[in-house]
């Protein structure tokens, strides 16, 4: 059985010679694993870059049988909607993959969900569009995407209690969180964000970075097994310049 979708993709890995196994979160099935053979060939190029972090795809996809395991293959796919600007600037391409893997820990369901492929499929889109506010892109769309998850937020005040509550998160990839002074610090840089991201004040790349690792702190209360985000010290490092 085939069926037809637009994707997400999330990440991929290689596989052989030149396949590889990609994740994408899909319209009609929710997060999918897909053997996609002879990608990383040399001729024809460029297809691999169909697979980059985010990028939105329509698939003609096989169904696989019940009782017949997660992993099937892609009859067809092709680039949905080209992006802009996204591969091409190295803050947003920083942001992609860090928001690529964040969604892989913590985006699990093998359903269809409208809403949250579409709060997805329209970030994205405006992310690539977006030429003024791209450093806090991150934040907002891990703000928002809370809702979706079931935590969401609705003050700096609570995102806070909880964090200073729980203290450091064992495999969080910090040893230690900031003084609790220190983040109350942050309580209003968080309303900014959710109430009117347009006014947001934050000084500096330093705050941007600290606020981050707070935000992800609070995803590790809520998401079982979310682990290090690996590519969450790469960001940092672009958010600081």
């Amino acid at each position: 059985m085939l069926i037809k979708t637009r994707g997400i993709v999330l990440s991929y890995l290689k596989y052989r010679e030149t396949s590889i196994i990609a994740r994408i979160y899909t319209e009609q099935r929710g997060v999918q694993s897909y053997l996609v053979n002879g990608v990383r060939r040399a001729k024809p190029p460029g297809r691999i870059a169909l697979f980059q972090p985010l990028t939105l795809l329509e698939l003609v996809a096989y169904v696989p049988r019940q009782g017949g395991g997660t992993l099937t293959r892609l009859a067809e796919f092709r680039c949905a909607e080209p992006f802009r600007s996204l591969p091409y600037d190295v803050r947003k391409s920083s942001v992609a993959l860090f928001l690529s893997e964040v969604l892989s820990k913590s985006v699990r369901e093998e359903e269809e969900n409208a809403s949250l492929f579409r709060f997805l499929h329209d970030s994205i889109l405006t992310f690539d569009q977006q030429d003024v506010g791209v450093e806090n892109f991150g934040l907002l769309f891990l703000l928002h995407l809370t809702d979706y998850l079931g935590f969401g937020i609705r003050s700096g005040t609570e995102l806070i209690d909880q964090v200073a509550m729980a203290g450091p998160v064992a495999g969080s990839g910090f040893s230690s969180g900031p003084a609790t002074l220190r983040l109350r610090e942050f309580e209003h840089y968080f309303d900014e964000l959710l109430q009117a991201p347009g006014t947001s004040t934050i000084p500096s790349g330093q705050v941007r970075r600290e606020l981050l690792a707070v935000l992800m702190r609070y995803y590790q209360l809520h998401i079982e097994g979310l682990g290090e985000i690996k590519s969450l010290e790469v960001l940092s490092e672009v958010l600081s310049s």
